[in-house]
């Protein structure tokens, strides 16, 4: 089977969805003490806007991946993008912290949406030799999303201010019209809608719930795992910690996204060939001996370094997760549950932020001990749970992927 011209922008739109999902998001990392100099608070108070962002990310998960089962991918895909923009730029306006939170919690609602549905179109679509490779390309759209946001801080930050910033979070529309001309429905969705009444959400969970309760857990420890390495980063690492000008601590975090990227793409392509829970063993341990490097260096030389590696390592074991859970997710809910339990890890991990930031002020503010504490704690739980779970690597989605496919 070749690539089809709908197949091809079915990958770029998902990439596209994610990597401008996760710039909307981390724009904000950047801005923590501006925003709380505004509104006059700490920047404890200011990082609130994170963990509300997180904690609401199951929601849209939930409610976006159910209009995409029920309706089909490509029309949900386009509302939810389209409203992840508006909340983005809404969020420049705020006049009250208040407000902000507000906004950054219904942001979190739209964003939670766009990763399930993105990644249930792609893989009901493409080749399935293609799957592992893309898995990483698509995953690599979330660092890719965060190196876009520290390259716009780095030109942008000190001549717009933080307000004219979220502004630039409108951009993301844009692809809503691309997604409408050039991409095709699943055709896993068409074939199920056209079969006989499918089980419900409730039937198919109470079947499936200890791959269910596997999968949160699972998610849980990623998201720890990658928002452990990435939100105290720039701002409290960086900027407060070593005090790094605004400049030098966003050429750092685009250093360590290219590194994201790298591991993303590479190891998703690995777990074509050596099978994908062996592949996130290996990326996930990688992190180990670099976290001395990335979270005590004391020079930008080691910390760049480190910076780069560490997210090679994150961003490696990530890059084969939405394949991953997309081959165990039950058929019926494949729009829903990838997304939704990606999500509740997200919500249980929301606390990442308030919890290093309470490790550092009883520690000197040593932001790099706080960070090293959970990432190498995750490292350990995810090597295990990974080593005891199923994997499903190959499984086809749609009667299309049950012929041999070549890339």
């Amino acid at each position: 089977m070749q690539w089809t011209r709908s197949q091809k922008n079915v990958v770029l739109a998902a990439y596209l969805g994610w990597t401008l999902d996760a710039f909307d998001f981390f724009l904000m990392v950047f801005m923590f003490k501006d925003i709380a100099g505004t509104f006059h608070v700490d920047v404890k108070a200011v990082s609130e806007a994170v963990f509300l962002t997180l904690a609401a990310r199951p929601i849209g998960a939930f409610i976006f991946g159910r209009l995409a089962d029920r309706f089909g991918r490509k029309p949900t895909l386009m509302w939810n993008i389209a409203a992840f923009s508006v909340l983005e730029a809404a969020s420049g306006f705020a006049p009250s912290l208040s407000t902000f939170l507000i906004l950054r919690f219904l942001f979190g609602v739209a964003m939670g949406g766009e990763w399930g549905i993105g990644s249930a179109l792609a893989f009901e679509t493409i080749p399935v030799r293609a799957r592992g490779i893309v898995s990483g390309l698509l995953q690599a759209g979330y660092p890719s999303g965060y190196f876009v946001a520290s390259i716009a801080t780095y030109f942008f930050y000190d001549q717009l201010g933080w307000r004219y910033m979220f502004l630039l979070g409108i951009a993301p529309a844009i692809l809503v019209f691309f997604i409408r001309a050039g991409v095709d429905e699943s055709p896993a969705w068409l074939e199920r809608r056209s079969q006989q009444r499918q089980p419900g959400l409730i039937s198919v969970l109470r079947r499936d719930w200890k791959l269910a309760l596997y999968a949160v857990f699972l998610m849980t420890a990623f998201n720890f795992f990658s928002h452990g390495s990435q939100d105290a980063y720039p701002n409290l690492f960086l900027k407060i910690q070593h005090h790094f000008d605004t400049h030098l601590s966003s050429l750092m975090t685009a250093i360590a996204n290219i590194g994201a990227i790298c591991g993303g793409i590479g190891f998703g392509w690995l777990s074509e060939r050596i099978g994908r829970r062996r592949a996130i063993m290996i990326a996930a341990l990688l992190a180990l001996p670099i976290i001395p490097f990335w979270a005590f260096g004391t020079t930008p030389l080691v910390l760049g370094i480190g910076a780069f590696l560490i997210q090679v390592s994150v961003q490696g074991a990530w890059g084969i997760i939405p394949v991953h859970l997309n081959e165990l997710s039950p058929p019926e809910i494949r729009a829903t549950f990838p997304g939704f339990v990606y999500q509740l890890g997200n919500l249980i991990a929301s606390r990442n932020l308030p919890i290093q930031v309470m490790i550092a002020e009883g520690h000197n503010n040593d932001y790099g001990l706080a960070m090293a504490c959970v990432v190498g704690t995750v490292v350990i739980v995810i090597t295990l749970l990974v080593a005891w779970g199923p994997e499903n690597r190959g499984i086809a989605m749609a009667e299309s992927q049950r012929q041999p496919a070549t890339v």
